[in-house]
């Protein structure tokens, strides 16, 4: 999808009465949701099989295998996975503490860190409650949608 088309659907969003347009196009599928708070517009994108399917195929065995730690930690507790692609953060500012660390207690619903996709900074919360246990995310690294960010037990 043309970015400027897609950054003129968020704006219709954000200035219109409407809380969530989900747009469907033969390269994929958009969903932006109008919420509350510090990002009044989130942003969603999910590929269609198709092109979903190339990159990874096209992509070097290294991503793969790198993940391959992370599936390996999963049954331990309960794997938290990036809902999109962008940038992870893991708190809100360059100078700030980060959301969570290891040990920390979290309820489901809490922020634990922000992913950065288009501009905008989209809050990631825990869905579920327990004992943050690892952290696979790094901090400004690029992550991929369904990328293991935590495992919480």
């Amino acid at each position: 999808m043309d970015l400027r088309k897609l950054k003129t659907l968020i704006d219709l969003v954000s200035e219109s009465n409407i809380s969530e347009l989900e747009i469907t196009e033969t390269e994929g599928k958009v969903r932006i949701v109008k919420g509350g708070g510090a990002a009044p517009v989130q942003y969603v994108q999910t590929l269609a099989a198709p092109p979903a399917a190339a990159p990874v195929a096209g992509a070097a065995a290294a991503p793969a295998a790198a993940s391959a730690p992370a599936v390996e930690a999963a049954p331990a507790g309960h794997a938290v996975k990036s809902p999109m692609v962008g940038t992870f953060y893991r708190s809100s500012s360059p100078g700030a503490a980060a959301f969570v660390e290891i040990g920390s207690k979290v309820n489901e619903g809490d922020t634990i860190c922000i992913i950065e996709a288009m501009k905008i900074l989209n809050e990631i919360e825990a869905d579920k409650s327990g004992t943050i246990t690892q952290i696979l995310g790094e901090n400004g690294q690029a992550v991929e949608y369904g990328q293991p960010l935590f495992i919480i037990e």
